[in-house]
């Protein structure tokens, strides 16, 4: 089985930073990590590759400092590595992201000279929490897609999807190829060992900018090919309200207790 893996590297949660000018991420300067939610979906891959075998191959989307995050999957199981990075690509919003992933899959294909069965991508990014880049991959390549799984078991050309919903379980057979989401799974991914870090190190991550992708449309790209438009960012003011009940038996502060929350309306 050959698997495509689509990686965002996100800020550091604790560092997140708006431009109030361009009301995009300020990167600069700012730790970043590979997304959670995609260090799930590479587990999955890397135990469908031992199960099944095949090609995992990582592709992300980014700035030249991403190669990072492409480091750290190869560092845990992937066999090689792309980095789409281009200034016509900077500022994209999910729907000019995900055309230029799938046009990028295509061009992978090409070069490694295979077809994926499975796209995996985590469910969201940490940054934006917009859950939509994967499903929009599906639609751009006209593939069957899945979000939220928990457990993805292949046969005969076929997975079986495990998938997260509200009330329980939903059990989904899919024909390959597809496209996959993944959550937070029940166990955590496998860490490097020095000797996976060592070797990723020495791995080669393939850049590809527009002119690596011939059948690429430039104009649906970046700023100007995103019809997202943020009209403005601000950072909502937290009141700290409260009262302590003080000095008075446990009887005594319950009945107070059911007295403030009756003020204010809240039984």
């Amino acid at each position: 089985m050959n698997i495509c893996l689509c990686v965002k590297q996100v800020p550091d949660t604790n560092e997140i930073r708006v431009d109030p000018v361009t009301h995009t991420l300020v990167r600069k300067g700012v730790p970043s990590i590979v997304n959670p939610f995609d260090t799930y979906a590479e587990e999955v891959g890397v135990r469908l590759k031992e199960k099944s075998g095949g090609r995992l191959v990582v592709i992300s989307m980014g700035p030249p400092q991403a190669a990072a995050a492409i480091k750290s999957c190869l560092a845990v199981g992937a066999d090689s590595g792309y980095l789409i990075s281009s200034r016509a690509f900077g500022g994209s919003d999910t729907l000019a992201t995900s055309y230029i992933l799938s046009k990028a899959i295509k061009a992978v294909e090409e070069k490694e000279g295979l077809k994926f069965d499975l796209i995996l991508c985590g469910k969201q990014a940490t940054d934006g929490d917009t859950a939509q880049v994967g499903p929009e991959i599906a639609e751009h390549l006209s593939l069957p897609q899945v979000t939220c799984a928990l457990d993805i078991v292949e046969k005969d050309g076929h997975i079986q999807v495990k998938r997260e919903q509200d009330t329980g379980y939903d059990m989904i057979s899919v024909k390959l190829p597809a496209v996959v989401t993944v959550v937070r799974l029940p166990y955590e991914p496998r860490y490097p060992t020095l000797k996976t870090r060592t070797e990723a190190r020495k791995k080669e991550i393939s850049l590809l900018t527009e002119k690596d992708i011939p059948s690429i449309d430039v104009s649906l790209c970046g700023l100007k090919g995103s019809p997202t438009r943020v009209k403005g960012t601000y950072t909502p003011v937290r009141e700290k309200k409260g009262v302590k009940l003080m000095g008075m038996d446990a009887a005594k502060a319950a009945g107070e207790l059911v007295r403030l929350l009756s003020d204010e309306k809240l039984l």
